[in-house]
C-alpha cells in the first residue's frame, strides 16, 4: 500500500513532504521554513535545526507517527564547524536506541544552515527494537 502524506506543510518545490510505503515512512528533506508559506526561516545554527525537526515532528504526526519511529536520518550541515551542536542537540529530539545516521557536510549553499531527511518504520518504535 502507498499513502501520500499531507501535513498541511506547503512548499513552491515540485516534492511530496512524505510517503508510506509498506511500513516504511520516507520523508522529504525538512528545512527551517514557514510551514504555511514554504519561505525559508533564516536563523541560527540551532535555531534552523530546531525548526527543521519540529517540521520533521509535524509530518511524522500526520502520518501516525513520532520521532521515536525513526530508524534512519540524513542530515546536511552548510557549516563543518556547527558539528559538534549539532551533536550536542540531537539527542535532545533522538533518544536511545538512536537511529542509524548519515552526516554530510557543505552541500546546502548560503540561504540554509541544516536540512535532514528520514526514514520511518510504522510497525514500531525504535524502542521496541529487538537486539541483535
Amino acid at each position: 500500500m502507498l499513502k501520500l502524506i499531507d501535513s498541511g506543510a506547503r512548499s513552491h518545490l515540485p516534492f511530496s513532504p512524505a510517503f508510506i510505503a509498506g511500513d516504511l515512512m520516507f520523508v522529504s528533506g525538512q528545512a527551517s521554513v514557514d510551514r504555511d508559506t514554504g519561505a525559508i526561516i533564516p536563523g541560527t545554527f540551532e535555531e534552523e535545526m530546531r525548526r527543521s525537526i519540529e517540521n520533521l515532528r509535524a509530518i511524522l504526526k500526520a502520518g501516525g507517527l513520532s520521532l521515536d519511529h525513526v530508524v534512519n536520518v540524513k542530515a546536511y550541515l552548510a557549516n563543518e564547524a556547527d558539528g559538534e551542536l549539532y551533536n550536542r542537540i540531537y539527542p535532545e529530539y533522538f533518544s536511545d536506541p538512536r537511529p542509524s545516521r548519515s552526516t554530510i557536510v557543505g552541500v546546502l549553499g548560503t540561504k540554509l544552515k541544516f536540512e535532514l531527511d528520514c526514514v520511518a518504520y510504522v510497525g514500531a518504535t525504535r524502542q521496541q527494537a529487538q537486539r541483535v
